[in-house]
């Protein structure tokens, strides 16, 4: 986390946002709803009845953690650090002798632990608690959080261990919380007990519910599967568990297996965002290219899931093609659901919304995920933290080094001070108006000697071009590599065509046959209702794809973000009384352009109605 520091740009003002707003708020509803206050309670021993929220709220107080931990590394700033002090000592306080820390199971009777492991999230409280701890022994070392989670992973290692419970969490989670931790402290006794919850997983241990074993990824056995499926959130979860595992062990066969589900889950189950889950029950996957945009889920803590495990597989294979997929979803979805302010988000990221929805009351807990305007907060809340803590530790997803050099896989404003394997220091500045603009300037600060330069070109920049030191060539989608003895001042820029595009579906996502989308750069855009002229509402236009969307400068709220203005004609209206029939009449085309805004900052300005996918002309087939 010290090498990579974000720059003035896109992902460093969220930075900022997460840090000095987010994270504050996330603690001040915890605060106020009792959520923090039930470590309290079950240190003292309090009735079961006096404790607060869902069964899983102790995740969020640990995201929390996580999140200030990460902030409290980066920034340095003594509120932060006070704030992980002070919830340390309160989560520390109702740990009980053994290692075992649950406010809602925990000091009421040993009889009730682990009674319900299906629904309890037991382990996947444990699960967030290490993730905390790893981040804070990253940026800060041993301290108190860290010996809490250290004693309840050993507390998890004896009861779950070879010759203890045979049984797995509803909730993936603890997997891959298990082998950072090995990472971290080096402690084989972690890695082996997350292998053992990876091979647990697909054996039916956890019985048959309503939704069927598959929403726990209970049908399967990991190396068997072919596709996620089930809750999306805990299927993407236990893969990035399944890699991490993979990885440690050099076991080729699973990281394959992994590997060929996110291959095909993204070719077949993914939204034009990143997005992944389609069903609002269960919070889960559909079938194959099942993808309606008016009832997505696409969750937002899914996103967060999709980024990590794209990252694990990144490092495992070096595909850009998981760094196109992490970008797509960071920018389409993580970045789409927190408001401009910070203080409301997105649980649920549609990509249709019919009807302009009702002004949320900012002082409301929000009892549905489903919303048409983003909520200051939720009955169930692991969507806030979850995107306060990726926004947190963001610079550790920009780049990476190997033995050959340094590659950039986020191109995003940033200073990098690392070192190469063979102990040379490399420093790089990277200048970049990423993603409104196409160039990416990369300045060698520091070095000494020969080694390969990387820089990504997303799979939708052809016509790329990279020029070092003057010299320029074309680059294909992959990496772009530049390789020579590196002096300070050396330049190298990347020039990619950032213009808006036409998208068209694969014709076997029947929900949105016939229509096409604008993306611009790693952006998805949208119609919002908001801004437009009368006679080119968002759902009843039809838009004509034989002329290319152009540039629409938008002088509003949204700063400086990119428009994009498209012809457009009526779509077939039937006559009133039966929706069905009707023909175009040519006669009717709208004179106004309809104005596209980037999705992720749809809702900023009001209710709206919105939609990404728009019908097109009759007839057209204008190019791509």
């Amino acid at each position: 986390m010290g090498e990579v520091q974000l720059g003035p740009g896109f992902w460093a003002e969220r930075q900022r946002l997460a840090g000095e707003v987010m994270v504050d708020h996330c603690r001040a509803w915890m605060t106020r709803l009792g959520w923090v206050d039930n470590f309290r309670l079950a240190a003292e021993g309090r009735p079961l009845a006096e404790r607060h929220g869902r069964e899983f709220s102790d995740s969020e107080v640990y995201k929390l953690l996580e999140a200030l931990s990460w902030e409290a590394g980066r920034s340095g700033r003594p509120d932060h650090e006070r704030a992980v002090v002070a919830l340390s000592e309160q989560v520390a306080a109702a740990q009980e002798p053994d290692g075992y820390l649950n406010t809602r199971f925990g000091h009421q009777s040993l009889g009730l632990r682990y009674t319900n492991l299906a629904w309890g999230h037991e382990l996947y409280c444990y699960g967030h608690l290490i993730q905390a701890a790893v981040a804070r022994l990253r940026t800060h070392g041993d301290d108190l959080l860290v010996s809490v989670a250290r004693r309840a992973a050993d507390h998890v290692c004896e009861e779950f261990g070879a010759d203890g419970r045979a049984g797995v969490c509803g909730h993936p989670e603890i997997e891959m919380a298990l082998v950072e931790l090995f990472r971290a402290t080096g402690e084989e006794r972690y890695l082996e007990q997350a292998q053992l919850f990876v091979e647990r997983r697909g054996h039916g241990v956890l019985g048959e519910i309503q939704l069927g074993p598959a929403y726990f990824q209970d049908d399967v056995p990991v190396r068997q599967a072919r596709v996620l499926r089930g809750h999306a959130v805990r299927a993407l979860y236990l893969a990035c568990g399944a890699v991490d595992v993979a990885v440690e062990r050099g076991d080729d066969e699973l990281l394959e297996a992994v590997a060929e589900q996110w291959r095909t889950t993204v070719a077949a189950r993914t939204y034009l965002t990143g997005g992944m889950g389609s069903r609002h029950t269960g919070e889960s996957f559909g079938e194959d290219f099942e993808l309606p945009p008016d009832r997505a889920y696409s969750e937002t803590c899914a996103g967060v899931a999709a980024v990590m495990l794209a990252w694990r597989l990144l490092l495992a294979t070096g595909d850009a093609r998981h760094a196109d997929l992490a970008e797509r979803t960071l920018y389409n979805v993580v970045a789409t659901s927190p408001a401009l302010d910070g203080r409301s988000f997105f649980y649920a990221n549609p990509l249709h919304q019919r009807v302009p929805g009702m002004v949320v009351d900012p002082d409301v807990v929000n009892p549905r995920a489903e919303a048409s305007l983003r909520s200051a907060w939720f009955d169930v809340a692991c969507c806030p933290p979850n995107v306060a803590r990726t926004l947190a530790s963001l610079a550790a997803y920009v780049a990476t080094v190997d033995d050959g050099g340094v590659q950039l896989h986020q191109l995003t404003a940033c200073s990098v001070r690392t070192s190469l394997p063979d102990g040379r220091t490399v420093g790089l500045s990277v200048d970049t108006g990423y993603p409104w603009t196409g160039d990416v300037v990369v300045r060698v600060r520091e070095t000494r000697g020969r080694w390969r330069m990387a820089l990504r070109v997303p799979a939708w920049a052809e016509g790329a071009v990279l020029d070092v030191g003057g010299e320029r060539r074309p680059v294909p989608p992959g990496y772009a590599v530049a390789e020579q003895d590196w002096r300070p001042g050396d330049q190298v820029r990347l020039e990619l065509p950032v213009r808006a595009r036409w998208t068209r579906p694969d014709p076997r996502i029947d929900a949105v046959r016939g229509c096409v989308a604008v993306e611009r750069g790693p952006l998805v855009y949208c119609a919002e209702s908001v801004g437009q002229d009368p006679s080119a509402r968002p759902e009843a236009v039809a838009v004509d794809t034989s002329v290319l969307p152009a540039e629409h400068g938008l002088d509003t709220e949204l700063g400086s973000a990119v428009a994009l203005a498209c012809s457009n004609r009526p779509a077939r209206v039937p006559p009133a009384g039966w929706p069905y029939g009707g023909h175009t009449s040519a006669a009717g085309a709208a004179r106004a352009p309809l104005i596209l805004v980037p999705y992720h900052l749809w809702g900023n300005r009001g209710p709206a109605a919105m939609r990404v996918w728009l019908p097109e002309s009759p007839g057209e087939e204008g190019p791509a």
